[in-house]
């Protein structure tokens, strides 16, 4: 559930930041001009890379312990994270990047984990 809910917030985050410059003439008359702030995509990042560790970590404890999904997750915001050092003509594919390796991270963390779910119930079948 907590992949689920990782696709989700990345995907989201990912929406704003492509959308933003489109919306931001808009964002004033609907009360919504913090959503342009660096900090407010620095705090929805900080609260994606949380939710992910954990939803990563539930899966690598409990079922197929491999640390390659921590790496995409911690790849992909770190590339999101430095996307403002750069210009903002490069910006979305730093976004599409950064956002293509967290989610990669929970859909590979899904699959590691529906694969050892399989083999565990196969063995108590034929146990």
């Amino acid at each position: 559930m907590l992949d689920r809910i990782g696709i989700t917030a990345t995907s989201l985050c990912a929406l704003h930041c492509i959308l933003l410059p489109v919306l931001l003439p808009a964002l004033p008359l609907l009360g919504l001009s913090f959503l342009a702030d660096h900090a407010w995509e620095h705090i929805f990042l900080i609260i994606t890379a949380i939710l992910g560790t954990i939803a990563l970590f539930s899966g690598f404890k409990k079922y197929h312990r491999r640390l390659y999904p921590f790496y995409l997750l911690f790849l992909g915001v770190g590339i999101y994270w430095i996307k403002h050092d750069f210009s903002e003509a490069i910006q979305p594919y730093f976004i599409i990047i950064g956002a293509s390796l967290i989610v990669a991270a929970h859909i590979i963390n899904l699959k590691l984990c529906n694969n050892c779910k399989q083999c565990t119930d196969e063995s108590c079948e034929s146990s």
